[in-house]
């Protein structure tokens, strides 16, 4: 399913959930996905092929939205979004081309689920 079809299918069924709890919904299946196939990769690396593909389309879209003149986020914050992406995007390359870990994916989702959450301050 892809992160699109994932908010769609999400808006259908669930009205009353808002796009920030369906993000959070999303970053945390693909992010629980690329540690288990991270785990997993000496037996199942199609797997991690698969987690970090589906992370990077969902960085991809993130990105996308944050690109669009409309977005109501602070100017600050979509630049910070989008080197993000940007970043996630390298580095997946680096992990598939076994040069790096899956934990810094991780690492940046879990920081975006806890903005999402309201509890992303002050570090």
């Amino acid at each position: 399913m892809t992160f699109h079809s994932a908010i769609s299918y999400a808006r259908r069924e669930a009205p009353t959930r808002s796009l920030r709890s369906v993000e959070y919904d999303l970053l945390a299946q693909v992010t629980q996905r690329l540690r288990t196939a991270w785990a997993d990769r000496a037996t199942d690396f199609p797997a991690l092929v698969r987690a970090v593909t589906d992370n990077t389309q969902l960085w991809s879209t993130l990105a996308s939205d944050v690109a669009l003149p409309g977005n109501g986020l602070p100017q600050a914050l979509r630049a910070r979004l989008f080197y993000l992406y940007e970043f996630t995007a390298k580095h997946s390359r680096a992990v598939l081309d076994d040069k790096a870990s899956v934990e810094v994916l991780a690492d940046i989702n879990m920081a975006v689920m806890r903005g999402l959450r309201g509890d992303g301050g002050g570090k």
